[in-house]
Formats: C-alpha cells, sequence, structure tokens
C-alpha cells in the first residue's frame, strides 16, 4: 500500500515574506553584537593599567590617625590611593607599611600574625613581613614598599 500525502500550499502575502534586506540587517544586528562582547573586555583590559597608575600616582602620602593605637603583631589594612596597602605593626615595635597586592595575579594578600608572613589565598603566594620580599610561591616580585613615619596624631605612610 502507498500512501498519498498531500501537501498543502498556503499563500503568503507579499509583505509578509521575510526579505534579503531584513535577513542581511538581523545578520549585521548579530554581528555587531558579537564584536561589542568581545570588544569591551579587550578595551577594558588595556584601558585599565593608565586609569589605575594615574589614580595611584595622584596620591603621594596617607595620614593613618590613631595608628599608634594598634597592638603590637596585627596589621592595618588601608587604602592607598586606589591600591589596597597595609601597615604592620611588629612586635619588636617595628612598623612596615606594604602594598596590599601580590605580584602574582593581583589578588589582596593578608597578614598572619601567628605564622609573621603575608599570605596570598589565590595561589598560596608568601612575603616577608618585614621586607616584603617574595619567600615562597608564584609571585616573581616583592610587595611594594612604603615609608611610615609615626607622629603624635597619626602614621604617615608616604612612596618610597
Amino acid at each position: 500500500m502507498s500512501e498519498v500525502v498531500s501537501k498543502h500550499i498556503v499563500p503568503v502575502a507579499e509583505d509578509d515574506q521575510p526579505t534579503r534586506r531584513l535577513f542581511l540587517a538581523a545578520g549585521g544586528l548579530a554581528g555587531v553584537g558579537y564584536a561589542a562582547a568581545i570588544g569591551y573586555p579587550v578595551y577594558r583590559y588595556l584601558a585599565s593599567p593608565v586609569e589605575e597608575s594615574a589614580a595611584a600616582t595622584a596620591v603621594t602620602e596617607v595620614a593613618l590617625r590613631d595608628a599608634q593605637k594598634l597592638p603590637a603583631g596585627t596589621a592595618l589594612m588601608f587604602k592607598f590611593g586606589s591600591q589596597p596597602a597595609m601597615l604592620i605593626h611588629h612586635r619588636d615595635n617595628t612598623w612596615v607599611a606594604l602594598g596590599a597586592v601580590c605580584s602574582h595575579l593581583g589578588c589582596t594578600v593578608q597578614y598572619l600574625p601567628a605564622r609573621n608572613v603575608i599570605h596570598c589565598n589565590c595561589h598560596g603566594g608568601e612575603y616577608d613581613p618585614n621586607t616584603g620580599q617574595n619567600i615562597s610561591g608564584p609571585p616573581p616580585r616583592p610587595l611594594k614598599r612604603y615609608v611610615v613615619k609615626l607622629t603624635d596624631e597619626a602614621a604617615v605612610v608616604s612612596r618610597a
């Protein structure tokens, strides 16, 4: 047995038919969206260092009021311009200020007083809390070091 399948052709009004121009316009719009989705992250990647370096160089010193009250063996996180930094009051009563941005991938580091080390949780990098030198893990460079001057009202942290 063979079946006969009939096909019905429904006439479409000429205005309802998709045209080549409409198809090309939709494709062009999709292409522009795709280019923007790719281009914006590339633009932000290339533009970021200029913006950050301009903002970072604008600040030359930061006064941290009442920092002298910081107990020995602890650290105070603060912003130096747009970048995180830390002021460490060591147990031997010395003061050190270091940038808190890991030189490996830019993660924020933290001071671990129990181990007397600065640690990066991203990839396990460690730094010496007295000098900022990288002592283990993937960080290629030491932490940025700042100058600390104690006054009666504040600890003044400035560029070296």
